[in-house]
This record gives C-alpha cells, sequence and structure tokens, in this order.
C-alpha cells in the first residue's frame, strides 16, 4: 500500500514542511539501511539506540537514491542531502515509526490477533497461519518481528486485501506493552503462558504479568490456558469487567469454555480428547511433546472461537508442520558457508533471511537456493516480481530454483540474474549439480517443506560427523547486552574471541558482536586475527600474545599488537618502516600488576616510554593489565593493589603523550564486581559463553551459548554382572539397557568421563557413563529413560550446565568448551 508523502506528514502532525520531491509514495518502512529494496519508495527512519544512531546511514542511503527520510538530528545531515530530500523533522524517530504504523492500522476494520506470552509466540502465530489461511488472507508478523521497532513494520503490511492480522507482542521491561497495544488495537487477544523467561527487565514475576496483559485492553475476546495461575490470576479483573469474551482452555478444570478431557501421546503423534459447546470432540496431531501440545491448544482455542467446525480443525491439525524458527549457519564444502531457514518460505520470511545472508557474506559471492514459494502477501506474478526485484537490489550473484513454478512461468523474471538455474524438482538438481560447482560463497538453502532439501544440506556441509555443538547466538547477544547493561554507556567493550571463541568458532561470535555494537575484539594469536580479517571482520582486533614472525601480517591486516616488553617493541618498530601505512599502528600496553606472566613494571616504563615517543609507526592507543584474583572475594585487597598500581603506571605512561590512551583492567568478574574500574574500556570473556564465574546471583541471567550433543547408535539389553567396554570396568549391578552414543575422547570428551562420572540428558533423564570413554564412542545407562536408536542426548547445554563436567574432571569450563575437537561440526544458530 502507497501513501504520499503529504499523507506520512499529516500522520505525524507535521506542518509547513519543506518538499523537494512532493509527489513522492512511500510504500516501504525502512530501519535498517541492509534492508533496502526500493529506494524511491522508501522511507527511512534514523533510529537513535544504544548502539547505533540511523542518522550515520542518511547519506550512504541518500547516494543509493533515498529521498524519504524520517529524523530527529537535523545538524547531522550533510546540507546537499537536506536540501534534495523529503526531511521530515521530528522529536523522536522511534516514536515517529510507531505513529505512522498506528495512523496506518487504525484505517482496517478487521479482526486482529495479537499474541504475547513467554514461549510459542512464533510457533502459536506460524500455526494459526498454517490453520486459518483458507478461511482468511492473513498479514503475520516476520519471523519475531515483536519489537517496539518490529510491531510497527509487521503492522504496514496490511493491505486492502487483507481479511486478519496476526502480530506478535514482545516486552523486554515495564512500561512498552501500551504502546504496542495502542498500535495494533487488537480484537483477540492471546496469552500463550507466563514463564521465567526474560524476567532481566521486571522486579518480578506478577510484574512481567501485569505488564504483558495490557495487550489485551480494549479486545473483544481474550484466549488464554486456564492452568497457568499466575495468568489466570493476572487477568481476572478483566474478566469480571465483563470487559471481553473469555475462551479458556484447561487440562484440568471442566468450567471452562474448552476443556481438555484426555490426551494419549504415542511416538510420534497425539489424540486429543476435547469438550466444547456441549460437545464432545477428538483430533489427532502429528507431535507428542508438552509444549507443542500446549501450543496447539491455544490454537483450538482460536479456531473455535472463529467458528471453523470441530471436523474442518480436526482435518487441518492433523496436517499441522513443525515451525523452524533458527537459520543455521555451518561449515560448507570448498571453504563455503551454508545458511539454513527453515523458517517458512514465502516472501515475508525471504527477505530477512537474504539479508542475513548478505550480512555474512561480506566480499564473498553469494548463492540462493531456494524452492517454490507459498503465496503470502502477494501472489503469482507479483510475488515473483517482487522477489526478483529484492535479489537484484541485494546483488545477489546467483539462483538456484527448485519447483513447477520456479522453473516455469517465472523463471522469466530472474533471466537476467548472472548463472541462474532451475530444476523441475530436488531430485533433477541433485542430478545435475555437485559439490564442484560450490567453492569460496556464501549459500543461503531455503525450502519449503516437501522439496526435501535436506539431501542439498547432506551435499553441501563438509562435516556430517552426529556429535554436533550448537552455537545459540541469540544467547550470546543476550549474554553481550548484559554486560552491557551494568556499565556506562561511554565505556567501551572489547569482546574476547581468542582459542577460537573459547572453543566455539571465531568467525559467527565476531559477527554477531560486530552486528551487535561491540568496540572492539581480542584474540590469543596473530593468526586468528588474521583469519578474521579474512573473514570480512572489519572491527578492530587486539592480538594479545603477539609472538611475532610475520610482522607483515600485523600491518596488512591492521591487527592491534599488545606491547609486553621492549625487545618486541623496537623489532616491530623496525620492521613496521618497511610496511607502515600513513597513519600509525595502534598498540596496547601492557602493564604487569600482580599476575606476573607478561607487561611493564613500574620501573621498566622509562624505557618504553622513551622508545615509543622516539618513533611514529606505533601509536599508544591503550593501556592495560590483567586482574588475577577478580572472582575471589576472599583476596578483594590484592585486586585493589593491582588497580592502584596499575592506575600509578597509566597516570605516568599518559603524561608523556598528548592524544588520550584508553585504560582496561576489567574482565568478566571485574565487571559485575568493581564498577568503579570500568575506566575506558571492559573485555568481555568466559562471560559472553553464557559461563557464570559468580555464583552470588549477579550473572544469574547468563545464559548458554554453546550445547553438545550427541546421538544414540545402538541400544543392548545386558543382565546384571555383565562388563562394558574397555578393560571391563563397567560392571552392570543390575539388568540395564545399555545405550552407545558417537562421542568419545578424540571429540573432547575426556576419558576422566567415564565409569559413570559424567551424565548425559536424554529426553529428561540423567544417564550415567558406563565404562571407560573410547575414543569414538562411549556408553551410557538408559535404563531409566525413554529412547530408541537415532535420538538426540546432550553432553552439556540448558539442561547439563558445563561446569558439571568442568567438576568432575576437576578443572574449569574453559578448559572443557576448548577441549571439543575440530572434527565436531559446529552449526550456528539464531531465532
Amino acid at each position: 500500500m502507497k501513501y504520499s508523502i503529504q499523507e506520512v506528514q499529516s500522520m505525524l502532525g507535521l506542518h509547513d514542511v519543506r518538499l523537494p520531491f512532493p509527489h513522492a509514495e512511500v510504500s516501504q518502512l525502512l530501519t535498517d539501511s541492509r534492508s533496502l529494496v526500493m529506494p524511491s519508495e522508501s522511507l527511512f527512519f534514523a533510529l537513535v539506540t544504544t548502539n547505533n544512531d540511523g542518522h550515520n546511514y542518511v547519506e550512504e542511503l541518500y547516494e543509493r537514491g533515498v529521498r524519504n527520510f524520517v529524523i530527529q538530528s537535523p545538524q547531522r545531515v550533510p546540507r546537499h542531502v537536506a536540501e534534495n530530500s523529503n526531511m521530515l523533522v521530528v522529536t523522536d524517530t522511534l516514536t515517529a515509526l510507531q505513529d505512522v504504523a498506528a495512523s496506518h492500522r487504525r484505517r482496517f476494520n478487521i479482526p486482529v490477533i495479537a499474541i504475547t506470552g513467554s514461549r510459542g509466540k512464533t510457533t502459536v502465530k506460524e500455526w494459526l497461519y498454517q490453520l486459518l489461511s483458507p478461511d482468511f488472507h492473513i498479514v503475520r508478523s516476520p519471523r519475531s518481528y515483536n519489537s517496539q521497532i518490529g510491531v510497527p513494520l509487521s503492522l504496514w503490511e496490511i493491505d486492502e486485501a487483507t481479511t486478519l492480522a496476526i502480530i506478535e507482542a514482545g516486552i523486554s521491561t515495564v512500561g512498552e506493552m501500551a504502546t504496542l497495544q495502542a498500535m495494533i488495537r487488537p480484537t483477540i487477544g492471546v496469552i500463550t503462558n507466563i514463564g521465567s523467561e526474560h524476567n532481566e527487565g521486571f522486579s518480578s514475576m506478577a510484574e512481567k504479568a501485569q505488564e504483558k496483559a495490557k495487550i489485551l485492553y480494549n479486545c473483544d475476546c481474550i484466549i488464554y490456558g486456564a492452568d497457568n495461575q499466575l495468568v489466570t490470576h493476572t487477568i481476572a479483573s478483566l474478566l469480571e469487567a465483563d470487559v471481553a469474551q473469555e475462551c479458556a482452555w484447561s487440562r484440568v478444570r471442566t468450567d471452562v469454555a474448552l476443556s481438555i478431557r484426555q490426551i494419549v501421546t504415542g511416538s510420534d503423534s497425539s489424540l486429543v480428547d476435547y469438550f466444547y459447546a456441549g460437545e464432545l470432540h477428538t483430533l489427532s496431531l502429528p507431535f507428542n511433546g508438552d509444549r507443542e501440545i500446549e501450543n496447539a491448544m491455544t490454537c483450538l482455542a482460536v479456531m473455535l472461537h472463529l467458528g471453523i467446525t470441530p471436523q474442518e480443525i480436526g482435518r487441518r491439525m492433523s496436517q499441522l508442520t513443525p515451525v523452524a524458527t533458527r537459520i543455521d549457519v555451518i561449515e560448507g564444502v570448498n571453504d563455503c558457508t551454508v545458511i539454513v531457514d527453515g523458517y517458512d518460505s514465502d516472501y515475508s520470511s525471504l527477505a530477512p533471511a537474504v539479508n542475513f545472508m548478505m550480512r555474512r557474506a561480506g566480499s564473498r559471492n553469494t548463492t540462493l537456493i531456494m524452492s517454490d514459494l507459498k503465496p503470502d502477501v502477494y501472489e503469482g506474478d507479483e510475488l515473483y516480481i517482487r522477489v526478483s526485484e529484492l535479489l537484484r537490489s541485494k546483488g545477489v550473484h546467483r539462483i538456484l530454483g527448485i519447483g513447477s513454478q520456479l522453473n516455469g512461468p517465472y523463471r522469466k523474471y530472474f533471466a537476467d540474474i548472472a548463472q541462474s538455474r532451475f530444476f523441475a524438482s530436488t531430485k533433477e538438481f541433485l542430478e545435475a549439480m555437485t559439490q564442484g560447482d560450490f567453492e569460496n560463497e556464501t549459500i543461503l538453502v531455503k525450502g519449503a517443506p516437501g522439496f526435501d532439501f535436506e539431501q542439498i544440506i547432506h551435499m553441501l556441509e563438509v562435516k556430517q560427523h552426529q556429535t554436533v555443538e550448537q552455537i545459540d547466538l541469540n544467547a550470546l547477544a543476550h549474554n553481550f547486552q548484559f554486560f552491557k547493561s551494568v556499565i556506562r554507556p561511554t565505556t567501551k567493550t572489547v569482546g574476547m574471541v581468542k582459542a577460537s571463541g573459547y572453543g566455539t568458532g571465531s568467525y559467527e561470535i565476531a559477527k554477531t558482536l560486530q552486528d551487535r555494537g561491540a568496540d572492539y575484539l581480542a584474540v590469543a594469536v596473530q593468526d586468528e586475527g588474521v583469519d578474521l580479517r579474512k573473514a570480512d571482520i572489519t572491527m578492530p582486533i587486539i592480538v594479545l600474545n603477539p609472538s611475532v614472525v610475520n610482522y607483515k601480517s600485523l600491518f596488512t591486516y591492521w591487527l592491534e599488537p599488545e606491547i609486553y616488553n621492549v625487545e618486541m617493541c623496537r623489532q616491530l618498530i623496525k620492521e613496521g618502516l618497511k610496511y607502515r601505512r600513513e597513519k600509525p599502528l595502534p598498540v596496547h600496553i601492557k602493564i604487569d600488576s600482580g599476575m606476573h606472566r607478561l607487561g611493564f613494571t613500574r620501573e621498566q616504563l622509562p624505557e618504553i616510554i622513551a622508545l615509543l615517543k622516539d618513533q611514529d609507526v606505533l601509536l599508544p592507543t591503550s593501556v592495560f593489565t590483567h586482574l588475577c584474583v577478580a572472582d575471589e572475594p576472599a583476596q578483594d585487597a590484592y585486586t585493589h593493589m593491582q588497580a592502584a598500581y596499575f592506575t600509578a603506571c597509566a597516570d605516568e605512561l599518559q603524561k608523556h603523550f598528548d592524544h588520550h590512551i584508553m585504560r582496561h583492567i576489567l574482565n568478566t568478574s571485574g565487571i559485575v564486581r568493581f564498577p568503579q574500574y570500568q575506566m575506558d574500556m571492559v573485555r568481555i570473556g568466559i562471560g559472553l559463553y553464557g559461563i557464570r564465574t559468580l555464583y552470588d546471583g549477579s550473572e544469574s541471567t547468563l545464559r548458554p551459548v554453546a550445547t553438545l550433543q550427541s546421538v544414540i547408535i545402538s541400544i543392548k539389553e545386558w543382565p546384571a554382572g555383565t562388563t562394558i567396554g574397555y578393560g571391563r570396568k563397567g560392571v552392570l549391578t543390575r539388568d540395564s539397557r545399555i545405550a552407545t552414543v558417537t562421542i568419545g575422547y578424540a571429540d573432547g570428551f575426556d576419558r576422566h568421563f567415564g565409569n559413570g562420572n559424567a551424565h548425559m540428558w536424554v529426553h529428561g533423564t540423567l544417564c550415567p557413563t558406563v565404562g571407560n570413554v573410547c575414543m569414538d564412542a562411549v556408553m551410557i545407562d538408559v535404563t531409566d529413560a525413554q529412547c530408541k536408536v537415532g535420538d538426540t542426548v546432550e553432553i552439556f547445554g540448558e539442561h547439563i550446565p558445563v561446569e558439571r563436567l568442568s567438576d568432575a574432571r576437576q578443572t574449569i569450563p574453559y578448559e572443557i568448551l576448548t577441549s571439543i575437537s575440530p572434527r565436531v561440526k559446529r552449526v550456528y544458530y539464531r531465532e
């Protein structure tokens, strides 16, 4: 839908605005310059956040053809851009974005479902989309666009053809939901549940529940699970006021609109008996997990409220497909990176996936492997014209399309994209393409259910070991934001990615930190920094232990070394004269304040100061030290002594230079415990990866980033007295079921973990190891677990903290994480 620029101006309550392009029309709201598709019809909102400022991208977007802007700091915009663009100046650009979306929403008298809750929002939204598409032309939130920024962008997709909107509403703190409610103006409010997830911004669970319930104000109908006591208690006042129809469901109570009388679960399905409107009905679900059943019951309540017949509901629910909310990033063949997005296959989900690919690709070529798309906001020719425009605007190098539509009437829209090929089926693709057709590129694989793209992924991935380390990039971003929240806004951050990101792999970690606004990265050795530069990481990189032989690489890749003795500094200056650039190379001066490992003492400072003053190859950019007992309160006196010693050394260094030399002393533990020593910068290490260094509750909100999983390949039953494994060390004391799991000491599962010294999580049961750990396998006792061959087991992660393994090994979590073998496949994902 398009609005004239004058209509947008009116939405914002602006008058007498100079409009060089008075006939401009707006169809796209843009908040991220990387998402630009249609410059001439885009309205860019220069949002100001804690990590970024949209005004920094106004000139770039102008050069790319954008002529419509909403800004709040006109002094930040170059004069030639301001004079030749439609500039709408407001007090706050986020509020302006929300005002435009709210005005747009008010033009449509349609049912709008708003979904909130602690978990399950996206699944319920996507299942409702699957279930209700035959009855409505639906607009829904893309992915998890449920924030103060995401909701306006979701609402903007509503147009004259829309007959139902399904919008997610997510909050992070008090005061946010009222704004979302005013924009969405839902007619049906859905609360999936209230749990402990995302508690950081609230003083209590009750406060969070009350905030979420604000989405229900002025709804015609409220849908919720009555077995969640907190939800029931929170919305009681709304129901007592009789302002909305209630449609509650319960597995326990019978005095509700939808009573779940019985659920019988099978190996991969469930039968549900429910009572509604005086009648008993049965439906079949193609899954058996508790959370999936809970989400399905919420969908059932919505469908019944909308008047869908129980018979039709049963037919549609039996065909529900899982919602893959993750984007996975895996190592591909021939130096490729493979991005797998199974979220959905429509235009709304394609655009964010392509944006993700382009950000990850950097300077590398890009290939999109996609199936025919499902119609959503667009269909037919319009759908594929929009797709071709999207891919062309992003500069995607190659398209490999699969399906009767892409290989048929719509392939003509991609004719001008070089190297594009189209296939009638996945089988035809696999017959025509080989691993040799892919090299040093970033590949996005996006296929609809039914196209069996797993075969394509299998062909492209370089490692197919069944032991996998899953890396949660959302958790990494959450942990980074936690540490950002406890430091001053002016304090910079260094993200520690040494030892290949503490064993998790440095590039995806570095890319995520770069996107989240970290100021520096730090690696241990020069080669790690070179690899990051080759992977298009552009932010400053500190090399902490530069035992340098190849000085040229430091200057070529602009890596900033730690300087810890005079001789290495002298050698670096000498070699730097050969490779120097127009500006000096930043270096970081290490002070030995008490670790007694590397660095200058106070007595050694005059010599290094004199050396640095007498040259222009290197620029002392920061001075720092390491705290050795920041996590031990009993030794705080030593930490304070280190801080005082460091400050004296830093003062001495600074007085000899005119430019400011940054100071940093705090590590993960220190950031939380010693805020008075934040100085100019802090270094976030193991805490980024969700590993707590303190157990006083101060780091309780950290989320584990790494999960190590493997697979059961055999289950056998043995009588008591049977011995298991090498050396016959495992002796069964009862009749037992013994499973073999494909992880061994060659994968990093230490031999000390055998003979019951470690457990694995198998479908809710902790199962001990039995016998010695082998090179490539280990046996566990699954007598008390419900499992079968092919099931996944967790070695550490959500259910088994990595600290439990380090305690068993009498070591620290660092060693466990960094010991995971390179042969273990790493899969990076984000929701």
